[in-house]
């Protein structure tokens, strides 16, 4: 990957509903080589999907917690349960395994509070392989993303 693929990757990253010639013009390419470029990406595996971001605040009410979680059991089939579990539900944001006190991380959203205490009780509670879980319900968003850097 040279210069031009980075500063193309953090393009796409920022907003990738821009046209082959915006792309081309903000890193000096024609279209089609934007074309290839990022066809490549996808075959490389570099580029996973582009998808549409929307704001909560206009959708109606979002509740959104991050949840503490310890395992009782830490065998590889115990994580690779835990995990396919969180993948499969739709609620969870995101899933981290974590080093240090806790086993993972867990980005819930739901419409209500109620609809997020039933959802982790029905994750966590009920999951005999969870020792102990903590929410901390979001009171505001001061940052989200999943943007890659190239350089600090």
């Amino acid at each position: 990957m040279d210069e031009i693929d980075h500063r193309l990757l953090g393009l796409l990253q920022d907003d990738a509903g821009r046209t082959l010639f915006e792309l081309g013009e903000l890193v000096g390419l024609s279209p089609s080589a934007v074309q290839r470029r990022i066809a490549r990406y996808r075959a490389d595996g570099v580029l996973l999907k582009e998808i549409a971001v929307l704001d909560p605040r206009r959708l109606g009410p979002v509740v959104l917690a991050t949840v503490l979680v310890t395992l009782v059991h830490e065998t590889f089939e115990h994580h690779r349960a835990f995990a396919e579990r969180m993948r499969e539900t739709p609620q969870v944001q995101q899933c981290y395994n974590v080093a240090g006190p806790w086993d993972y991380v867990v980005i819930l959203a739901a419409p209500s509070i109620r609809e997020c205490g039933m959802l982790g009780n029905r994750l966590f509670k009920s999951d005999d392989n969870v020792q102990r879980y903590e929410t901390l319900v979001v009171f505001d968003t001061v940052k989200t993303g999943l943007t890659i850097p190239f350089s600090v």
